[in-house]
């Protein structure tokens, strides 16, 4: 192999008709074709992203590994197949993508953010990884989370706090609050998160990038750390893209779903926009969904309409998460001995706890709110009477949204809303928990800044198997509205 750089000399005097600032923007869609047509090396494209990288990481902390030099030589070779024999069939051939800390990569680090799991290397990749891996995809990096991607904001006893990079005061998100951040700044061409309650969507929205989680079990959670083994729970998780466009998210999707989505016409579809309700939300957001509602009127069945449940799914939702009272989780961070409460205090008063306030605090939640066995079966039977009319109610329907009542808050804000004794979290948690609870595919489409120039997004809902319509509704509302910027900030 020759000295990185300097094989295929005509193919690389191609990269100079692109500048370093285009390959930062460009999403993978894009960059993949010219990638295929050797108008830019894949080599040029993740020498561009891994420079970036470490200008900005400092300010934001959204990588906490990397592999940059295994992602040097795998794009070396990857340009080398393209030289001889072209992409094939692999989508994403020589693409720098990102991976979200808690997706294991064979021969990197899955620690949840635990000191404890400092050392913990992963010996295979998961599911997901594998399958973007088998495209082609080169990765660069793992992004921050939350401890045990247990928060919406993204904060750790290992690795630290993640800023947003449109206003480092504030939150970029959670859990997957380090792949939002990174995407923002464009540090790779795509990348992987994982929603459990907004942990895709509450990073998209803050954050200014497109997002999708997947619906209940459309995407094999293998290799995922920690794994959700609690059926309840499991119906919630969603594992999937964030980007730069919604093309992005449905190449990606398509990708590692166990089964692609099928192809729908949309034009027979109702759209049913949220109206001002007692719940939370800015001015700003509420002539967003305004503005979506004029934008969407005359070309579908638009209404103003309050979807079935919205009322039940935020208390469900923390029962759901609630329902061994934290004890899996609890066993992870203390062994057989819990100690939440010594820890959390610990924090409180010294700042010394190996484990974060965020975490020991939700799992003394999660303790308080543990749904008896009799609620649980209450639950059940409610969520499968449910199921059926959703079912019927979504079949040509799109929901739209809020993700939350504003854009981004100070560090800590979200944190004390959604995890408060006061049980704050009734009143802030319904737009993300309605398709946790249901365990339904929403997309997340930036829409335009706010008053205090932040990203705010909606999101687009509907039932498994009708992941295309949104698709579809979501590239025009991005051709119409903001979609993805690119923060250029750390330029």
């Amino acid at each position: 192999m020759q000295e990185r750089g300097s094989f295929m000399g005509d193919v690389m005097k191609t990269d100079d008709a692109v500048n370093d600032n285009e390959i930062l923007s460009m999403d993978a869609s894009t960059l993949a074709k010219k990638i295929a047509s050797q108008e830019i090396s894949s080599l040029r494209a993740t020498k561009v992203f891994i420079a970036h990288l470490k200008k900005v990481n400092d300010k934001i902390n959204c990588l906490v590994e990397d592999r940059f030099e295994q992602a040097l030589a795998e794009a070396e070779k990857a340009d080398e197949e393209i030289q001889q024999n072209g992409v094939g069939n692999k989508k994403l051939l020589g693409v720098p993508i990102s991976m979200k800390e808690s997706f294991d990569v064979a021969g990197m680090k899955t620690t949840g953010g635990l000191i404890s799991r400092k050392d913990a290397v992963s010996d295979k990749d998961a599911d997901v990884v594998k399958a973007l891996k088998a495209e082609g995809a080169i990765i660069l990096g793992k992004t921050n989370t939350p401890t045990l991607c247990f928060c919406q904001e993204t904060d750790n006893k290992l690795y630290g706090r993640t800023n947003n990079p449109w206003d480092l005061s504030k939150t970029a998100g959670g859990s997957s609050g380090g792949e939002g951040a990174l995407i923002a700044v464009g540090g790779a061409a795509a990348g992987l998160g994982s929603d459990i309650g907004g942990s895709i969507r509450f990073p998209s929205h803050f954050n200014g990038v497109i997002g999708f989680k997947s619906g209940n079990r459309q995407v094999s959670q293998e290799g995922s750390f920690p794994y959700t083994d609690i059926p309840l729970q499991e119906r919630m998780l969603g594992i999937g893209p964030m980007a730069k466009s919604v093309e992005d998210v449905k190449l990606i999707y398509n990708i590692i779903a166990k089964k692609p989505a099928p192809r729908k016409d949309i034009s027979n579809f109702k759209i049913k926009i949220l109206p001002r309700t007692n719940y939370p939300i800015s001015d700003d957001t509420a002539k967003m969904l305004d503005t979506i509602y004029e934008q969407l009127k005359d070309d579908f069945d638009a209404k103003k309409a309050v979807p079935p449940f919205l009322d039940k799914v935020a208390l469900i939702w923390q029962e759901i998460m609630s329902i061994d009272g934290g004890e899996n989780i609890a066993e992870l961070v203390f062994g057989s001995k819990r100690n939440d409460v010594k820890e959390y205090m610990k924090e409180l008063l010294s700042g010394k706890s190996d484990v974060h306030r965020y975490l020991s605090w939700a799992l003394i939640g999660a303790n308080l709110f543990k749904p008896s066995k009799k609620r649980v079966e209450e639950i059940e039977a409610f969520l499968a009477k449910g199921d059926v009319q959703l079912d019927e109610y979504l079949e040509n329907r799109i929901l739209i949204l809020p993700v939350y009542h504003t854009s981004a808050l100070e560090h800590g804000k979200v944190y004390s809303e959604i995890f408060s004794v006061r049980k704050t979290y009734l009143k802030y948690m319904p737009y993300v928990a309605y398709a946790n609870v249901w365990g339904l595919p929403a997309l997340t489409i930036p829409i335009q800044t706010d008053r205090h120039n932040m990203p705010i997004a909606v999101q687009l809902i509907s039932k498994n198997g009708n992941e295309d319509a949104l698709f579809q509704l979501g590239e025009i509302l991005e051709s119409q509205n903001r979609g993805y910027i690119r923060c250029m900030k750390y330029d």
